[in-house]
Formats: structure tokens, sequence, C-alpha cells
């Protein structure tokens, strides 16, 4: 926010912006969205649909939370395999952001790792389950 404030007054003022802020921006953006998702999953704040939930049973509630966090975990899992294997590439190929010259794949991996370490979040909650994760089912 600070780098896009500079960057933007320094157009406004100054006539001159700062080099490589839209890579920087972009970069930033990845680490915070990505580093986000593991806590917004074990505090279950995704959007969630649940106009339906008092209609169904609590058995039946938590046999759907179990079901869905494990079929989120096996393709957030898949997802950060195939992300890893894409940073493996962009090492070999030496891929850089285009002004800054900053080397992509340690962003690919950390978003990878940032993947699996969710999935074992959603592991966690599938085997124990919080109240505040499956709203109107005790842990």
């Amino acid at each position: 926010m600070v780098l896009t404030f500079i960057d933007v007054g320094g157009r406004k003022l100054l006539s001159t912006s700062v080099p490589g802020s839209l890579e920087l921006t972009e970069l930033l953006m990845v680490a915070v969205i990505f580093a986000g998702l593991p806590l917004v999953s074990l505090r279950g704040e995704h959007v969630v649909f649940d106009s339906l939930d008092p209609l169904i049973e609590k058995t039946l509630r938590r046999a759907q939370g179990l079901v869905v966090d494990l079929l989120v975990s096996a393709l957030l899992l898949g997802m950060a395999w195939l992300m890893w294997d894409k940073a493996s590439q962009m090492g070999t190929f030496g891929d850089t952001t285009a002004q800054l010259q900053i080397p992509q794949s340690p962003f690919v991996q950390a978003m990878s790792a940032l993947l699996a370490l969710t999935a074992l979040v959603h592991l966690l909650l599938a085997v124990a389950p919080t109240t505040h994760h499956h709203p109107g089912v005790d842990g």
C-alpha cells in the first residue's frame, strides 16, 4: 500500500514513478494472498453458502464437512504439486520479472508451500473439526 501511495504521488507531483512498482506490487499481493490462505481456512472464514444448514441434520453436516475438507485438501495438494513443478521449470529457464529481473521461481515455490500448508490445515480440520469452521457442528 505504501509502495502504491509513493508511486502514485511521485507520478502526480514529480512526473516520475517508482521503477518496477507494478512488479513489486504484484509479487507482494501474491505473498499476502497465499500467506493468508492457511489462516482463513483454519478460522473457517471462506465465503460459505449455509442457508440450508438449519434444514440438515447435525450428523449430515458433520459428514458434509468431512467430505469437503478431504476434497479441498486433495485439490490443494494437487495444485501445490503442479505449482512446485512449474516453479522448477521456471528456475530451470531462469524466468524473471520483466523490468526488475527478480527471479520468479522462489515466489511460485512459496505459493506451492503455502497451498500444501493449507491442505494440511484442511486435513487437520477433517479429523478434528472446530465449531467455528463448521457452524452448528460440535467439534
